[in-house]
């Protein structure tokens, strides 16, 4: 196996660990999902606290029909709220409600802390990696 098939797999097995743990202390503290927490972490970003449904599937790295049935779960929570694009009335904005600013404030230390455990309990080698393989295509480009 090439040196950057071995960092790359081992950067995907470090990055599946911790994404696990992240998402069960976000669901066990908060009742949320990690695409859920990041839509909440998205929608907060923007300075008008909504995106486009298209936009925040984009951002997400999710089709549209998932961040849909997430916005929707969300929105139950009253967490989002959805509203008609004024210019397409095809097009839906996801509103970040004071709800949902609470929810991602009260889950984002939560995020931090399990994400710091996440980092602390993992050995430094397989961080290293991380930083090998990101150093490894510096040097070949």
């Amino acid at each position: 196996m090439s040196r950057k098939r071995e960092l790359w797999e081992r950067l995907i097995h470090q990055i599946a660990e911790i994404e696990s743990e992240l998402a069960a202390a976000l669901q066990s503290g908060h009742g949320l999902g990690l695409s859920e927490y990041r839509a909440l972490r998205a929608l907060s970003m923007s300075p008008t606290s909504e995106l486009r449904l298209q936009e925040l599937a984009s951002q997400l790295r999710l089709n549209q029909s998932s961040v849909s049935r997430m916005v929707e779960r969300l929105e139950r929570r009253q967490l989002v709220a959805r509203d008609p694009c004024p210019d397409d009335k095809r097009g839906i904005y996801a509103v970040l409600t004071d709800t949902g600013r609470e929810v991602f404030n009260r889950a984002s230390a939560d995020y931090e802390a399990a994400l710091n455990t996440a980092f602390d309990q993992r050995d430094s080698e397989e961080l290293l990696a991380t930083r090998l393989f990101s150093a490894d295509i510096r040097e070949h480009r």
